[in-house]
């Protein structure tokens, strides 16, 4: 390389090298006397002597008259006032690459089983704009989910993000993991935000397995971990989710749970001082879901397919993070506690779920078939009371009739096990079919 070449990257250099001090930690935050930095910088706070200390990262969230609002990625242990802090002058950013595929890294992108990533990967920024919409291509093929109730009556569009619905212990890491291993996409991005710990592993053997973690990256921030790593982590996995869709490629974002992403930047916004809004959740949470959630969908090179958990409070469906969820993705589906107690499982209800982009993915023949298994299991359901006291009489109801002679079929129909991995052509033949003669094959 010649010296003028150099003379670019000299110029940009600064040669002086500015620190802060922490002034006082208060909860979970740390004040600091300087250094100049901006929002979302990342500081090193220098605990200790050289010699035995560490460097604590922590992220600029604030300001304070003259003071900096640090929030640390671990804990406060050893963190006193005088300790220098110094900035990077940068956001948090992590290196993303093939490489990194099959691995179980953490908020920050780092192996969890103290492995070290090879050379050669790619600095990605975490916190990235969504793509501009008109650069967006219409979402019209159809993604083999793997799970004949969703391929069927709810399909999913390559780029489509859909909610998951549903109270604890109803399935929803159940269902992440068949959608991981049955899906024809090319690789999944698992993002496991607020787990207990032993979950993560039981997760990866029991519900994803070895077929599932060929082609996935896991991203773990468990609920002991600071808050702020928690909203990391959801960040960190859409990164990586970017990074291998704009190399075009089709990926999978699972992301278990986004309320507690919502939690977390809660605990954030009420530590700094914003005034709490609804139900306790304070404005910059409903202003952080949509930048995290429309980051997901089409770009010209390739898609992110998003499945995003709510954990509904005390099954409501219309508490506020699920209301504000439902509202920006492009559909929902809806695991029903009742249907898990009668052992339906994946306890998906169709009735309550909905795909919006049905119409633009199905063929007319599909559509119809869709729609008279949704007619009738309505009609059932409508009349189960009347049904299992024995109130209803056979003749009484020509659609009644009908819908309790097709009932069995449809349940089992929409019943599946965990380890069977139906087509998505098989699925919608086998729903035609059904409706057509009234037996599942």
């Amino acid at each position: 390389m010649k010296a003028k070449d150099l003379l670019p990257a000299i110029k940009a250099m600064n040669p002086v090298k500015r620190y802060g001090k922490v002034m006082k930690v208060v909860g979970l935050m740390i004040e600091s006397f300087g250094p100049e930095c901006s929002i979302g910088d990342v500081c090193m706070i220098h605990t200790g002597s050289k010699a035995n200390g560490r460097k604590v990262m922590a992220e600029v969230v604030g300001f304070k008259e003259k003071h900096l609002i640090l929030m640390p990625y671990t804990n406060l242990m050893d963190i006193a006032p005088g300790n220098l802090v110094e900035t990077t002058g940068k956001p948090l950013e992590i290196m993303a690459g093939p490489e990194i595929i099959g691995n179980v890294v953490n908020a920050l992108g780092q192996p969890m089983d103290d492995s070290i990533l090879p050379r050669g990967m790619s600095s990605v920024q975490i916190d990235r704009d969504p793509p501009n919409p008109l650069t967006r291509p219409p979402i019209t093929e159809q993604l083999n989910i793997g799970i004949k109730a969703i391929d069927s009556l709810l399909p999913v569009g390559k780029g489509q993000r859909m909610g998951i619905f549903a109270g604890s212990g109803v399935g929803k890491s159940t269902l992440l993991g068949m959608i991981a291993r049955n899906t024809t996409a090319d690789i999944n991005v698992i993002a496991l935000i607020g787990e207990r710990g032993r979950e993560v592993k039981e997760f990866l053997e029991n519900d994803l397995g070895p077929e599932g973690l060929k082609k996935s990256v896991i991203v773990a921030s468990t609920s002991d971990q600071p808050a702020l790593m928690r909203i990391k982590g959801a960040f960190t996995a859409t990164a990586i989710a970017e990074y291998f869709r704009d190399r075009g490629y089709s990926v999978n974002l699972l992301m278990d749970s986004v309320t507690r992403v919502a939690m977390s930047q809660r605990e954030v916004g009420l530590a700094v001082g914003e005034p709490p809004a609804t139900r306790g959740y304070t404005p910059s949470v409903f202003a952080l879901l949509p930048r995290l959630l429309e980051r997901a969908g089409t770009s010209p090179s390739g898609s992110i397919t998003g499945f995003y958990t709510v954990l509904v409070d005390g099954d409501d469906m219309n508490e506020p993070i699920a209301d504000t969820v439902r509202g920006i993705l492009d559909g929902h589906i809806v695991l029903d506690r009742a249907l898990a107690n009668q052992g339906h499982y994946p306890a998906i209800n169709v009735l309550k779920s909905v795909s919006r982009l049905m119409n633009q993915l199905a063929e007319p023949d599909h559509i119809k078939a869709a729609n008279e298994i949704r007619q009738l299991l309505s009609t059932y359901v409508n009349a189960e009371d009347l049904i299992n006291i024995g109130a209803y009489k056979k003749g009484a109801s020509e659609e009644i009739d009908t819908a309790i002679e097709y009932h069995p079929e449809i349940v089992k129909f929409l019943r599946q096990d965990i380890n069977e991995q139906p087509t998505k052509k098989e699925s919608i033949q086998a729903l035609i079919h059904l409706a057509e003669t009234g037996e599942f094959r």
